[in-house]
């Protein structure tokens, strides 16, 4: 679709927005939302005709890029046969999403408890979990990102909990394996594995072991960081959890659904935990949906006694009929070997390749069409190009880095010091080679601000 300009009507909008919307995380009088007219595959536009290849994803949710036809279609039958349907009884569309789920799952997490985004799925999962152990502590990682409602944001580890943090929600933070800035001084992933592992067991062993319902983690982190865990360490967390009784949580709302190049980012490791949490890719984010996959030891802890939770729209019948469609549309279109291919033969060269170039960049990580960039003032320090949870003229590098960006024509994930290059899974190479040129530019204005660009001055 060619992109129409018209001004007038992108005034209207960001009018209607400033005087109306309220948005998250944010300052309201300090943002400017761009007004957006229309979207499609990996690209969207605003109402001057400026068109940007989205190398977020929207909120790397749609894997499959923005109007899918098939998907749009399933929504448009789905809703003139049955637009809604309370969630008590059995509808086609929502045991055909349940079943296509499990079949993708590993192991035996057969039973699928639909909620209407990632946030809710977490509090469920930590619910379940408290219920099947009768115990009340929950463990999760500092670098985390875990959802918006109370429970989930007590959980996250990222500066977004602190406002809501009210130090009596059961909830003990420790530190994950990140080899780039480690809390361990471990020098290789192996001593990082080892030692992160062995930080967990004394927090568990301090906190007491029969104190703790769960341990939940991010399979591979998202806003967090992008960190994949290094080998044997997930292996290592779900063995901890055997042997203490623990329920073994794992967050796949953003790594889920071929962001990794496989259906689940579990499928990497070979672990299977006892609830994984799942949203966003589930139908590229064309209706809210989410849920909790539940193995079968828990789904029998509430064979005979109620489980105590539920949701008005849990598996809403539009939202499922477009997780059918985009579970599908994923199969039969070969959209997590996309990602994988792509990943391993054109984004991890090339991310790799701008680092050489660019002394702002201090490590590329990622998996997939799941990376980050971290930007550094200095390569030997590794000191951040910007101060952890920088806001205002503190965040200035970061700042002028994503408007170099956007003026190229890339929308980018920016978060802290880093960038993050997720993009659709089915993005094509010749638009991730687009991508990597407006990266390329950009990341030339964030090496105005390191140390080797202080010493030219």
């Amino acid at each position: 679709m060619t992109p129409q300009p018209n001004p007038e009507a992108g005034a209207a909008v960001k009018a209607a927005d400033r005087a109306h919307v309220f948005h998250s995380w944010s300052a309201q009088e300090l943002i400017d939302p761009l007004a957006v007219a229309g979207a499609e595959g990996s690209y969207f536009w605003d109402y001057d005709g400026k068109r940007y290849l989205d190398f977020s994803s929207g909120l790397v949710y749609t894997n499959i890029g923005y109007q899918h036809p098939k998907v749009v279609a399933a929504i448009q039958e789905q809703a003139a046969h049955l637009s809604t349907f309370a969630p008590a009884f059995a509808i086609e569309a929502r045991s055909e999403a349940a079943r296509l789920i499990a079949e993708r799952t590993p192991g035996d997490l057969d039973k699928i408890f639909f909620t209407n985004g990632g946030a809710d799925a977490v509090e469920h999962a930590v619910r379940m979990a408290r219920l099947h152990t009768g115990r009340p502590k929950v463990l999760s990682a500092y670098r985390s990102y875990h959802g918006g409602t109370q429970q989930a944001v007590n959980i996250t580890g990222d500066p977004r909990r602190w406002a809501s943090d009210s130090a009596a929600a059961g909830v003990v933070h420790f530190w994950a394996p990140y080899l780039y800035r480690s809390r361990f001084y471990a020098e290789t992933e192996e001593q990082e594995c080892a030692r992160a592992l062995e930080h967990l067991e004394t927090t568990i062993a301090f906190e007491g072991p029969g104190t703790v319902a769960a341990i939940v983690l991010e399979t591979v982190p998202g806003t967090a960081g992008i960190m994949v865990p290094p080998p044997g360490y997930l292996a290592g967390v779900r063995e901890i959890c055997d042997r203490h009784g623990i329920v073994f949580v794992l967050d796949e709302v953003m790594a889920g659904f071929g962001r990794t190049g496989e259906w689940f980012a579990a499928g990497l490791t070979g672990v299977t935990p006892d609830l994984m949490t799942f949203a966003k890719g589930v139908n590229s984010g064309y209706v809210p949906l989410g849920g909790v996959a539940i193995s079968g030891a828990i789904a029998e802890t509430f064979a005979r006694r109620p489980y105590p939770g539920g949701l008005t729209y849990s598996g809403h019948p539009l939202a499922c009929a477009a997780a059918v469609a985009t579970i599908n549309v994923m199969a039969e279109e070969g959209v997590v070997d996309n990602a994988r291919r792509l990943g391993e033969g054109v984004v991890a060269p090339a991310l790799r390749e701008l680092a050489e170039r660019h002394p702002s960049v201090g490590e590329v990580r990622g998996v997939g069409m799941f990376w980050a960039l971290e930007l550094v003032k200095d390569r030997e320090t590794r000191e951040p190009l910007v101060p952890y949870n920088a806001t205002g003229e503190a965040n200035a590098p970061m700042a002028a880095f994503a408007a170099a960006a956007k003026k190229h024509g890339l929308w980018p994930f920016v978060n802290m010091n880093r960038t993050h290059v997720v993009p659709p899974c089915n993005v094509s190479e010749a638009e991730l080679k687009e991508g990597f040129a407006a990266l390329d530019a950009a990341l030339s204005v964030a090496d105005e601000y390191t140390a080797q660009a202080s010493y030219r001055g």
